[in-house]
């Protein structure tokens, strides 16, 4: 299952992954192990192989104690088998690991490399632990699902100080920050917030905040306004995506997945088991990818050796098929010939291109300990109260107000977040999922819990087919829940 490849000083993991993986990993290995990195490397397996064995989660439980005890873990795309119950590789190391930040660098390499957009540099840093990738969903009723976005202070403030302090380290002047906080007052808002209370403490960064959807038609449009932007988890998937494809190819993109304990670093493509032993994949987004693992296990030189030869080769014109096109590139190769080409450049620097000097940024990610509590005044004033049933509006509101309430009182019925009583103007179509808010008798006073059990008690003797409780608090007098 795991076997060690050579000795050397850093302990790293490798996983040579699914269809054109175990190519890409090869040529990787064989470019760091030309530029002599002191780097002891084992090999774990994950991915297809794992599934099939009846691993759900894609990866051996021993695997998980040799990733921790590296200093990183450089991973080659996964096949993740059709069919219910298999989890997202991906999602259960970053949430097992704690690896909180997401980081896509997404440059151009114009006139080499075709793009509409020859002055692209940036930087994407995604949430990566919080938002709507908790995958925590339900079905509450036959036309009802419901998926949870859920945020919190400190996941908020580690990934926006990351932010910062990688700009910092790398010499960035800006940070932008994207929320769709307009819509989303609560959860977004909090991104928002804390970004701007952050900021504050980096006069030397310059700082902006973009509404998600007009900041992406920006990002696209415009990228090289753009230096560093950090984005909520979904936002950052979606952007970091675009930002590179525009740039020329997702297939030269390398990621970095960054955490107090553990760093992850993988191409952002896919598997492509199509193309697998063919000798054709471009390697590019893993050989990138490990140059960011050089500068994070704090072998900043060797990053920097390898990711210049990269450039060299590439402004060269040593293209794989992907991006190889007449009239600009010269020789079209495989993927062991690229590899070749790579480290027979090693030591060189690019001409046109800009040179890449690499910080070590071994402790960017230990931001944890900064995060702040915060205390606030939590009361319970009310509880929604959702519902199943086809019944029309008149009857559910007949209905409940029979309900012979202590404490409590039926102020609201929305269908899909729209208020339609007592409002009568409202006609929205209906689902079967209702949503009920009671609150305190005494406008402004708390309630007790024992008020929303005596609640539920009448509902089910009443027969109510109540599918979800959500009690209603304010934080120093504020409400913590949206109309």
């Amino acid at each position: 299952m795991t076997h060690s490849i050579m000795t050397h000083s850093i302990p790293i993991t490798i996983a040579e992954g699914d269809g054109i993986g175990p190519e890409i990993m090869q040529a990787t290995l064989d470019i760091l192990k030309a530029t002599g990195a002191p780097l002891d490397i084992t090999k774990i397996e994950i991915g297809e192989k794992a599934y099939l064995k009846g691993e759900m989660s894609g990866i051996h439980q021993e695997s998980w104690e040799i990733i921790k005890s590296g200093k990183g873990f450089l991973k080659a795309p996964i096949t993740t088998p059709q069919g219910g119950g298999y989890k997202s590789l991906n999602v259960t190391i970053r949430g097992a690991l704690g690896l909180y930040a997401n980081v896509r660098p997404c440059v151009s390499y114009a006139p080499f490399v075709e793009t509409k957009h020859p002055k692209i540099d940036v930087v994407i840093i995604r949430e990566n632990e919080e938002d709507l990738y908790m995958g925590i969903e339900y079905r509450h009723t036959p036309q009802w699902v419901q998926a949870i976005k859920a945020m919190t202070t400190k996941g908020c403030e580690k990934i926006i100080r990351y932010a910062f302090e990688y700009a910092k380290a790398t010499g960035r002047k800006k940070v932008s920050c994207f929320t769709k906080d307009n819509i989303l007052k609560l959860s977004d808002g909090l991104f928002h917030r804390t970004f701007d209370d952050i900021a504050k403490e980096y006069e030397e960064i310059e700082n902006e905040h973009w509404i998600i959807d007009i900041g992406s038609a920006k990002l696209a449009n415009k990228p090289a306004d753009f230096d560093v932007v950090v984005l909520p988890n979904l936002y950052g998937d979606i952007l970091s995506d675009v930002a590179a494809e525009i740039a020329g190819s997702v297939g030269l993109a390398g990621s970095a997945n960054i955490g107090t304990k553990g760093a992850m670093f993988e191409a952002i493509h896919g598997s492509a088991p199509r193309r697998a032993n063919q000798n054709v994949a471009n390697p590019s987004g893993l050989i990138l990818a490990s140059s960011m693992m050089m500068a994070h296990i704090g072998l900043p030189d060797t990053a920097s050796l390898i990711h210049n030869a990269w450039l060299a080769t590439i402004e060269d014109g040593i293209h794989t098929y992907d991006i190889f096109k007449e009239g600009i590139s010269i020789e079209k190769v495989g993927t062991k010939e690229f590899a070749k080409a790579v480290i027979k450049r090693l030591g060189k620097k690019p001409k046109t291109l800009k040179e890449i000097h690499y910080s070590s940024l071994k402790n960017v990610g230990h931001v944890e300990e900064k995060v702040t509590s915060i205390s606030s005044k939590k009361e319970l004033v009310g509880v929604d109260v959702f519902i199943q049933s086809e019944e029309d509006i008149a009857k559910i509101q007949s209905c409940i107000s029979a309900l012979k309430t202590k404490g409590l009182i039926l102020s609201k019925i929305a269908n899909r977040g729209v208020k339609v009583w007592p409002d009568p103007n409202h006609h929205p179509n209906y689902s079967d999922n209702w949503r009920l808010r009671f609150l305190s008798l005494q406008a402004g006073h708390p309630i007790a819990h024992a008020d929303i059990v005596q609640l539920l008690h009448l509902m089910a003797e009443a027969k109510i087919d109540f599918t979800q409780v959500q009690a209603l608090c304010t934080f120093d007098g504020k409400a913590g829940y949206s109309e």
